[in-house]
């Protein structure tokens, strides 16, 4: 097993694609952290400047986390290319023949894509809270109010690991690599935020917006609310089991489809 996970830890980070990803999600996490810190703190904080409302401390987790959507659509991207890649230049082959149980070849991919999802948390975190503690301080507002905003930081690192294991279900699903992350972004980017905001002006299936996973991210790092929304987002522990279920069943299903099918 442990051969394994090394082998697939090596097969990410001896490509320039680690960099690339790193680079981006470090400065979207800091453009991001910039511009909600210099937004929601400027003037008086209420919900009829800024069209948000929140405490101190939900501010403050706003803007730390405010690179999280990019951040995650790019770990989909990741877990996506990790088994995609795979199937597009036909190197699936030999990595069952060197790890002949399936299952623990991709049990390894499951346990790469969560330190590497928990690394690429680090530098987005190094890039949100060097840019972010700075603006709140000049705007001479407490960069660390309360110890839930650690929380916050644990939980993003959290989050941006179980999107990876969904991309990894996303890419078993559609084998072609770049189908796979058009339409794996283009539903986390695009269509779901879009039915989230149709499905909440509708009473009966008001409370399936919670449950959607960009909705369950949001609420996981506990940030601002829009003022007037009726949609009330799950608590933080609430919202991580629903992401968890989605990266275990995705990742899960994956797994036993790739355990069964014929690779060619």
């Amino acid at each position: 097993m442990g051969a394994a996970i090394k082998s697939e830890f090596r097969k990410f980070f001896t490509t320039r694609l680690w960099w690339g990803m790193a680079i981006g999600i470090f400065v979207s996490a800091a453009l991001f952290s910039g511009f909600f810190g210099w937004a929601l703190t400027s003037d008086d904080i209420t919900a009829d400047q800024t069209g948000v409302e929140g405490s101190a401390t939900q501010i403050v987790n706003s803007v730390y986390t405010g690179g999280l959507s990019v951040g995650y659509l790019l770990m989909l991207t990741v877990g996506i290319m990790q088994i995609g890649s795979e199937y597009r230049h036909k190197t699936i082959t030999s990595t069952f023949l060197s790890t002949p149980k399936r299952v623990t070849a991709m049990f390894a991919k499951i346990v790469a894509l969560l330190g590497i999802g928990a690394v690429y948390g680090l530098i987005s975190l190094l890039g949100s809270v060097s840019v972010g503690a700075m603006v709140l301080s000049l705007r001479d507002i407490d960069p660390f109010p309360s110890t839930e905003v650690l929380r916050t930081l644990a939980l993003s690192l959290l989050a941006l690991g179980l999107w990876a294991l969904i991309g990894l279900g996303v890419g078993i699903l559609i084998p072609n690599q770049v189908a796979a992350i058009l339409v794996g972004v283009g539903v986390a980017w695009i269509i779901e935020p879009l039915l989230g905001f149709g499905l909440s002006f509708v009473d009966a299936l008001q409370g399936v917006v919670p449950y959607l996973p960009s909705q369950a991210t949001n609420a996981m790092v506990n940030g601002v609310t829009q003022s007037g929304v009726e949609v009330k987002p799950l608590s933080w522990w609430a919202a991580a089991l629903v992401l968890a279920a989605y990266a275990a069943a995705l990742s899960a299903f994956g797994t036993w489809r790739t355990v069964r099918q014929d690779i060619s």
